[in-house]
């Protein structure tokens, strides 16, 4: 019985040092592509005067929507006031946009967390990964995550509920059945170990076309 909790718990580490690099090479992209557009900022700026020396009102207009246009793109969307929950939450949101998924993300942590950044990034990551897999299989116009992070009291409160293709997914033990085949239900369980680690409080519900998770985490 120890044999196979070790490999288990080996395994969980593998798959979070996985977890961990997937998320690092997102927020270096996102942040590689803001650095990009700076980078160009003199360029954009030369161009304009140029415009604006032969009075091309039309020209500088056009201008700026293209950028307007280009900015948004990279712009971050997200600010909770914790960097790294900054960082996870743009970058996962920028992915469910490339894969046409709309997302509703309102998000505060006016406090300094307990949590550890891995701890967030973990919890984070793997909500929004599963809400996307999930996502996937509706048609664009109906894929929609809602995202709710605040403070309630002394508790940081985690809300992910994205539109299921209709059927009400299948419990088994305290977990719902993961899709995503072997290995990949360890992302339900480290949330879990985090949670219970923290001492905090996890609730899951799988309603006809939705699907929340709920968590609260202790930050005294």
């Amino acid at each position: 019985m120890r044999l196979f909790s070790k490999k288990i718990e080996k395994q969980i580490a593998v798959y979070q040092q996985e977890l961990m690099e997937t998320h690092y090479r997102e927020v270096d992209n996102m942040y590689r592509q803001i650095r990009g557009w700076r980078h160009d900022y003199r360029n954009h700026i030369q161009t304009m005067k140029a415009y604006a020396a032969d009075n091309d009102l039309d020209a500088i207009k056009n201008y700026l929507d293209l950028l307007d246009e280009d900015l948004t793109t990279v712009d971050t969307v997200i600010k909770t006031g914790n960097p790294m929950t900054d960082a996870i939450l743009n970058s996962k949101i920028s992915l469910a946009k490339a894969k046409e998924i709309e997302v509703v993300a309102d998000a505060h942590i006016p406090v300094k967390l307990k949590s550890s950044e891995i701890d967030l990034c973990c919890i984070i990551g793997n909500l929004f990964d599963n809400a996307i897999e999930a996502s996937m299989k509706l048609p664009p116009n109906q894929r929609l995550i809602r995202v709710y992070m605040d403070m309630k009291n002394t508790q940081l409160y985690i809300s992910f509920t994205n539109f299921t293709a209709g059927k009400k997914m299948k419990k088994e033990g305290a977990l719902f059945r993961s899709t995503k085949g072997d290995g990949h239900g360890f992302g339900l369980v480290r949330i879990d170990a985090i949670v219970e680690r923290l001492e905090g409080y996890i609730s899951r519900n799988s309603e006809d076309g939705a699907f929340t998770t709920e968590i609260l985490l202790p930050q005294m």
